[in-house]
């Protein structure tokens, strides 16, 4: 989530209404896109959204060059470039371009490599510069056009790229949303976010990545990144509160936390000889938040397949690694 204060851009393009070879989701993929980046999940202010749509406007090479210098031009902690629509490589010079409304042989409309450049210029006066595009050949961003298949990268500090295909991949729909962007949606809505809620590019990449089989279309992730960026915060899958506390139970990395039956306030399922056996408020309250963490991967439990059986059965409970990591952030007051 952005702190007050931030400035955060971002421009979504989406465009159906090519002259030739239309699309059916390109404008339902931008306007959900825009929806998502505007808010964060708790309603409260993310980024500062411009579309440029073919419902809205026509969505020309001038139009698109104008709206990126617009999107490039200033101070800026974090800006995203959104597009969905036709992408192609002209093979005779090695050039990969974003198909805009009125582009040709010749002129397709804007070079991915001058996309980049822009990008790459606006370092250090825009920290981060997060490039999403759902467009056949989209993997071509970020190569040297001169080099060909040699493929190397030309990412400058503080740009992150994650597309819909390889260089020669062809981006699929589905009935609402291409399928890139589907996946994008559900990532930024929750499904890509960390245990404070956090998403990120790279998190929206592994969700792609990780969903999308060999036989499908291969998502691309590219970066050139030293600080963290999120792009969106939802709710805290373990909130901040209890998160706090793990270095309270867990004195150390390596410490087992002792269980026994007065944590587990459930006596109608337990075994016959503990159903009498007093529960302690305090200690079901702090069982309660040792099983929200054993939930999301953070705590295991010891000598038990279960956190209920690790109770009754008088075990205890261990940090994972991400439990681990989390307690640290907690020692260190970064949470």
């Amino acid at each position: 989530m952005g702190e007050v204060g931030e400035v955060r851009k971002a421009l979504v393009v989406g465009i159906d209404a090519y002259p030739q070879q239309p699309l059916g989701g390109a404008v339902s993929d931008a306007v959900a896109i825009a929806s998502a980046l505007e808010f964060n999940g708790d309603g409260s202010p993310n980024f500062s959204v411009r579309r440029l749509i073919s419902t809205e406007q026509a969505v020309t090479t001038a139009a698109l060059a104008a709206a990126l210098e617009q999107l490039f031009v200033g101070d800026a902690d974090t800006v995203v470039f959104f597009f969905a629509g036709h992408g192609i490589i002209n093979l005779s010079t090695n050039a990969g371009h974003l198909v805009t409304q009125n582009g040709t042989k010749g002129g397709w409309g804007i070079s991915m490599t001058d996309l980049l450049s822009q990008a790459n210029r606006a370092y250090p006066r825009i920290k981060s510069t997060v490039i999403l595009l759902d467009s056949c050949h989209s993997g071509f961003t970020g190569e040297v056009a001169s080099i060909g298949n040699d493929q190397l990268a030309v990412i400058g500090t503080g740009v992150t790229i994650v597309t819909a295909t390889h260089r020669e991949g062809k981006a699929e729909e589905d009935n609402r949303h291409g399928l890139f962007t589907g996946l994008l949606l559900e990532g930024l809505h929750g499904s890509a976010a960390d245990v404070l809620g956090n998403v990120t590019p790279a998190s929206l990449y592994s969700l792609v990545d990780q969903t999308l089989g060999p036989w499908e279309q291969r998502p691309l992730y590219k970066a050139n990144v030293q600080s963290f960026v999120t792009l969106r915060q939802v709710a805290a899958k373990v909130p901040r509160e209890i998160l706090r506390k793990l270095p309270i139970y867990f004195p150390d990395p390596t410490t087992v936390f002792a269980l026994d039956p007065s944590y587990e306030p459930d006596r109608e399922s337990v075994p016959h000889p503990l159903k009498n056996q007093p529960v302690d408020a305090e200690h079901a309250a702090i069982f309660r938040e040792l099983q929200r963490c054993n939930r999301h991967g953070l705590v295991v439990p010891v000598d038990a397949e279960h956190m209920y059986y690790a109770a009754i059965n008088s075990k205890g409970c261990r940090l994972t690694a991400a439990g681990a990591h989390y307690r640290k952030l907690a020692e260190m007051k970064l949470i």
